[in-house]
């Protein structure tokens, strides 16, 4: 059966694709923040001791930066001694851990947010570092399906059949990485990556989205006639970037060369942004490289002779710092272990240090670059080095089990039916991704 297309929102992040053929149930996702519901999975054990409190933090509908500015704020202690191991949806019910340096119990206790539940779970000497994250387990509801519901239960079914005959799904990255509601993350990293900082400033002030607001496009439009400070006055103060560039764009006046007045503007975003957005651009080309290789029929969970695969750590997850080319004389080997769990086909993170696939794996990847007019050397940027990326690996698929729930008359909508999921993903990897295999929308 033909491969199904994306709709246009997942093409311009590179989604091409859905791996499953079967018809999708539609439904909603997210109607309230509780139909999300993320569990962090660490390799952590608390003690009695350590400079570190560590506390399980339980938070609905707040992003997890934002929440611990808040806790910091409430304690009145830096936001640097506070560690956690991932940020989490904000529009959900998520639990992780949390560390808080030379902080005792009983402050924690006094802290009182509102949709935020604080745990002690005990001390350590060890801050909760991205090291820790081993992966989230989530629960999900489906709501406002329509239709027999033996039929629905039936493409839910098949399609988690086709997923478990697959060995998993794609690893592509999710449409959070790029902006969920304004996708343009990777599209400011590839001006970035071609040394056009205008650019990539330009970019992010001016290209209008349909899901954005008239206020907002009316701003961005006096942006792209270069009325900057018309701009700055229409543009909602809650677009701080937008608004600090603009601030930028408006002090150089006529005083600095254009170069020097974007390169300023560029400079007032935080740099772990600026960072953000090549890796996002990495992310798009990763994207682009799984779905040309869904697109020819290549295997996902089976090595071919020029691939290159990475191999499980002590945890057993994948480790792209262990890669190795596959060969003819070793595919057999290396196939077995895959089988096993213990070996991953992989695609490349672009960077400067990127080393190809070979045969027909490596030609896709090489034109994903030649259709993007970019070279692996353009990811040492020299005009922003620390910005540089030398690239890494990462695997095509991730083994996921979903278990579905028995379907019920959804509460919210009398006629319809809900689902839930519940499936375990390796950090990194996108639930979103899991659920657009079941939506198709």
């Amino acid at each position: 059966m033909a491969l199904q297309a994306s709709p246009e929102y997942e093409r311009r992040i590179g989604i091409w694709y859905y791996a499953t053929t079967i018809e999708g149930v539609g439904g909603t996702i997210k109607s309230i923040p509780a139909d999300f519901v993320v569990r962090e999975v660490t390799n952590r054990t608390e003690g009695a001791d350590g400079k570190y409190l560590i506390a399980e933090l339980t938070k609905e509908n707040w992003e997890t930066h934002t929440v611990v500015h808040e806790l910091s704020r409430r304690l009145r202690v830096s936001r640097n001694r506070i560690g956690f191991a991932g940020t989490k949806d904000k529009f959900a019910l998520t639990t992780q851990k949390i560390s808080l340096w030379d902080i005792a119990e009983a402050e924690l206790d006094r802290v009182r947010i509102t949709d935020v539940s604080l745990k002690v779970l005990g001390r350590s000497s060890k801050a909760v570092a991205l090291g820790d994250l081993h992966g989230n387990e989530f629960i999900i509801v489906i709501r406002n399906l329509e239709g027999d519901k033996e039929a629905i239960r039936a493409r839910l079914e098949s399609i988690t059949a086709e997923l478990a005959a697959r060995g998993g799904m794609p690893n592509f990255f999710g449409v959070q990485r790029f902006g969920t509601q304004r996708p343009i993350t990777h599209t400011v990293g590839r001006y970035m990556i071609q040394g056009d900082v205008k650019g990539a400033v330009l970019a992010y002030l001016r290209d209008i989205f349909p899901e954005e607001s008239e206020e907002i496009k009316e701003a961005r439009q006096l942006c792209q006639t270069g009325e900057y400070k018309a701009c700055l006055k229409r543009m909602p103060v809650f677009l701080r970037y937008e608004r600090a560039m603009l601030n930028e764009l408006v002090r150089g006046g006529e005083e600095l060369q254009d170069d020097a007045r974007f390169r300023a503007a560029l400079a007032v975003l935080p740099r772990n942004l600026q960072k953000m957005f090549v890796h996002a651009y990495q992310a798009y080309l990763f994207n682009l490289i799984v779905s040309r290789r869904l697109e020819r029929g290549l295997p996902f969970n089976e090595a071919l002779v020029g691939d290159v695969v990475c191999y499980h750590d002590e945890r057993g997850l994948p480790d792209p710092a262990r890669v190795e080319r596959v060969t003819e004389t070793k595919v057999d080997a290396i196939n077995r272990l895959i089988r096993h769990g213990r070996a991953f086909v992989t695609a490349p993170l672009i960077g400067s240090e990127t080393a190809f696939a070979e045969g027909a794996e490596g030609e896709l990847e090489r034109e994903v670059l030649q259709a993007e007019a970019v070279r692996v050397s353009d990811f040492q940027l020299d005009n922003l080095p620390d910005l540089s990326s030398t690239g890494n690996r990462r695997p095509i698929l991730v083994p996921v089990a979903v278990t579905l729930s028995e379907l019920v008359e959804d509460e919210r909508n009398p006629g319809r039916w809900s689902v839930r999921l519940d499936f375990f993903l390796p950090k990194g990897s996108y639930a979103t991704v899991v659920l657009r295999e079941y939506t198709k929308r």
